[in-house]
């Protein structure tokens, strides 16, 4: 466990703001990470990777001459936010473009995406390449849908050394691509791991065997086996990821064995030995192996083998200099790692871009209709209710997402819908309507909880928040039209369809249901309340679906017999607002 705390609430934070001011000659904090402390040269492309955090020294400790020119962190294996994101990339950027190197996780992809068209939308060139290395959970022909775990290393080792050599933005993406499509990982636990804070892990190994397939956010493996020697596992792992693509004879490979924090450095160099033996003998040629802790979960006992095939153009990259707090690699003949200057660390690495959203001017709040002012005080006590609600069933809601998941989602709501009311509660002090009421409370909503839902609630508070506006107190027509705009930016957002496993399941129930009883001609309270318990049933019938999308989908047959819990949640704020 973490034994090592202050407030858990703000472990990642505090644990970011020590890092970057131990480095100063290598980063500088930025509102939602850092970044390198010496700029790349004008005109180059900013390569910007980031994620949870809790996987030190991934992202962070990648940023460095010869690697990432900037780290998004968020919360413990939860997403950093939007702003978080096009706070670092505009902080990275050099005028040559961004591109966005995140693992392929879908909180991850909702807000890098999200940042990525603000950044196109203000002119600056963008482009996203998910990292999706991890064979376990998706096959072959799956390879775009699987998950980023420890390749991710490779993949940004390669990207960043060529754009400092001055490749321009699209040759890049396109490379990425390639190095992506190039890259494969495998690994297995043997013990979970445990959150700061937490009495007990998030899963656990029963003793003498190792969970094959594990994810990084704490996710269990996909199977169990008996835990052999250092060399059944190396061999378990190389047969594996040779088996989803095999060597080519004399062809060149990187390899990265890696540990995912509580595993020793003198374990990891038992499995490396047999991985480069059985590697050569396969008739590859093993160039500059990485043995260490480059992407761990907490403490977690572990191990993960990546490979990325070489070749004429990507070799030289992988073999180019580089200079981080985890990872250095010399110039040809230099002895002594460089010293870059430093630049000023007086931001706290813990601030977002506060007051900001999707790269905008913060608001200037409009003189509102007085009607609609007041309805933004009754949405602003009705989310004070939903606050309750949802602090009370953390604990269960956590407990349903660990089963598929990483066990955050009771934590990460909490978080958001916390947010959301102090900032609608700011709104309703300046006199704000019901529109901008809602929109501040998605944009803090999002910025703050991170992660898929934080993404998803934001989306559509901010939708709703467009529709009804701040001109009158809404009707009860207008209110369904904006629960009809918030599933549809949270469709559009998520990409989830009913029977996917996820909060649409008690969406589309509530919408629907809502509409029903407003066209029979029930009051809006009464209408309310029916849709609120139409979409606690379907949030429970989602017990008998396996999951589709999101982090749950590669452990989906494990749900079955729990409900979602974005469903359980929807479903519990719908009910605690009426």
């Amino acid at each position: 466990m973490t034994h090592l705390a202050n407030d858990p609430a703000d472990f990642a934070a505090e644990a970011l703001e020590g890092f970057a001011a131990l480095h100063p000659d290598l980063v500088q904090a930025v509102p939602g990470g850092v970044i390198r402390a010496t700029p790349p040269r004008a005109g180059h492309v900013a390569v910007v990777l980031g994620g949870g955090s809790g996987h030190h020294p991934a992202f962070a400790g990648w940023v460095g001459p010869g690697m990432g020119h900037g780290a998004v962190c968020g919360n413990i294996f939860s997403s950093p936010s939007e702003s978080q994101v096009l706070s670092v990339a505009r902080a990275a950027e050099a005028g040559g473009g961004v591109l966005f190197v995140p693992i392929n996780y879908a909180g991850d992809i909702l807000h890098f995406g999200a940042a990525r068209e603000a950044l196109e939308g203000d002119e600056v060139p963008a482009r996203l390449v998910a990292v999706t290395d991890d064979i376990a959970s998706g096959g072959p022909a799956e390879h775009h849908q699987r998950r980023g775990i420890a390749g991710s290393f490779l993949v940004v080792k390669v990207l960043a050394a060529a754009a400092d050599s001055g490749m321009a933005l699209d040759p890049l993406a396109d490379l990425a691509v390639r190095v992506n499509d190039a890259t494969r990982s495998l690994g297995v636990a043997f013990s979970g791991c445990t959150l700061p804070g937490a009495d007990q892990a998030l899963f656990s190994v029963p003793t003498g065997q190792m969970a094959v397939g594990l994810g990084i956010h704490g996710e269990p493996g996909l199977s169990h086996q008996e835990l052999g020697t250092a060399q059944d596992v190396a061999d378990l792992l190389v047969d594996g990821l040779t088996a989803d693509r095999p060597l080519s004879t004399g062809g060149a490979v990187a390899v990265l064995v890696n540990g995912l924090g509580a595993t020793t450095p003198d374990e990891l160099y038992l499995v490396a030995a047999r991985v480069q033996s059985r590697l050569v003998a396969a008739g590859a040629r093993v160039v500059a192996p990485v043995v260490g802790s480059l992407v761990t979960s907490m403490d977690m006992a572990g191990v993960s083998v990546s490979l990325l095939d070489l070749d004429e153009e990507t070799e030289p990259y992988w073999l180019a200099p580089a200079h981080t707090s985890s990872f250095w690699r010399a110039e040809t003949g230099s002895s002594t790692p460089p010293v870059s200057a430093s630049r000023s660390t007086d931001v706290d690495p813990r601030a977002a871009s506060a007051g900001t959203d999707r790269g905008r001017q913060p608001d200037i709040t409009a003189p509102a209709d007085p009607r609609s002012a007041a309805a933004a005080g009754w949405a602003h006590e009705a989310l004070g209710r939903a606050v309750s609600a949802v602090e009370a069933q953390e604990a269960e809601l956590g407990a349903l997402d660990a089963v598929a998941g990483d066990g955050d989602h009771g934590a990460g709501m909490v978080r958001g819908a916390r947010a959301a009311h102090q900032a609608m509660g700011a709104g309703v002090a300046d006199g704000a309507g019901l529109g901008t009421a809602l929109h501040r409370a998605g944009t803090a909503w999002s910025d703050v909880a991170g992660g898929t839902s934080g993404a998803l609630w934001g989306a559509g508070l901010r939708a709703s928040g467009d529709s009804l506006g701040d001109d009158a107190e809404p009707t009860a027509g207008q209110v369904l039209d904006a629960v009809q705009a918030f599933l549809d930016a949270v469709q559009s957002r998520g990409g989830a369809q009913p029977g996917d496993k996820t909060m649409v399941d008690a969406l589309v129930p509530f919408v629907e249901q809502l509409r029903h009883e407003l066209d029979r001609g029930s009051p809006l309270r009464e209408a309310w309340s029916a849709a609120a318990d139409a979409a606690s049933q379907a949030a429970q019938a989602t017990a008998d679906h396996a999951a589709r999308t999101g982090r749950s989908r590669t452990h989906g047959d494990a749900s079955i017999g729990t409900p979602d819990p974005g469903a359980v949640s929807l479903a519990l704020i719908a009910g605690s607002t009426n």
